[in-house]
């Protein structure tokens, strides 16, 4: 006997998603409450974003707010003008508010949150689209696993396994007694995958990543900097000539 469509469970427990107004009045309403909370506030920029160092970057600041994304929602819960503006100056950091940035409001001592993202800088793999940081070749002759990157003593041959996976990757690799082998002419000394300053593509950060070879620096500049006790506002960003803008 076939199931009445009427025998349905309802289920009465759902939970209403949250609007895109309820989310933006409640950013709005943090970053208010934040201004009078904290002593500092930051603005910052982020190069490479990688949400596994924002984690740390968090996890660090525990005792502080971190706010990422919807810049025109941050300018405006800032103040764009002076009439505005949550607190006297901040409408000045409006200008800062654009790209990839985010406000740290914080009570700590803003020498230590400088150096602390004076040396928060840690390498990862390289995404497709992004400008290649140095040159990279694998050496002609047997393939190891880095590929030049450390003593040849130290490194061990890549597995047969992976000798299809470079050929299809456009390295010329051929397996000589189990051995992945790249064989090139008397006048080339390597197999080049990247060179400094070109735009990587995919093909290229899946060699860069088989090899181990890391060279995408995760990094938060410091933009801006604002002072509840005082309403001054420094500009921390520099220009190309190492001069604050």
């Amino acid at each position: 006997m076939p199931r009445s469509k009427r025998a349905r469970v309802v289920h009465e427990s759902k939970t209403a998603k949250k609007s895109h107004k309820e989310q933006t009045r409640r950013l709005y309403a943090n970053i208010r409450e934040c201004v009078e909370k904290y002593d500092h506030l930051f603005v910052f920029g982020v190069d490479n974003m990688r949400n596994t160092y924002l984690k740390d970057v968090r996890t660090e600041f525990a005792d502080s707010r971190l706010f990422f994304g919807k810049t025109k929602v941050m300018a405006v819960a800032l103040g764009h003008t002076p009439e505005n503006e949550a607190a006297e100056n901040l409408h000045k950091l409006a200008p800062t508010l654009t790209g990839a940035v985010g406000l740290l409001f914080t009570s700590r001592d803003p020498a230590s949150v400088t150096d602390y993202f004076d040396g928060f800088r840690p390498l990862d793999y390289a995404r497709a689209g992004t400008v290649s940081t140095r040159a990279f070749t694998i050496p002609n002759g047997l393939v190891y696993s880095r590929a030049g990157e450390i003593p040849a003593s130290e490194d061990e041959p890549v597995s047969h396994t992976i000798e299809p996976e470079l050929r299809k990757l456009g390295v010329p690799t051929r397996l000589v007694k189990g051995k992945v082998m790249l064989e090139l002419t008397d006048d080339q000394e390597g197999y080049p995958v990247c060179r400094a300053g070109e735009v990587l593509d995919s093909r290229q950060t899946t060699l860069l990543k088989m090899f181990g070879v890391v060279s995408s620096e995760f990094r938060v500049a410091l933009k801006a900097h604002w002072t509840r006790s005082t309403n001054e506002v420094e500009l921390l960003e520099k220009d190309g000539d190492g001069m604050e803008e």
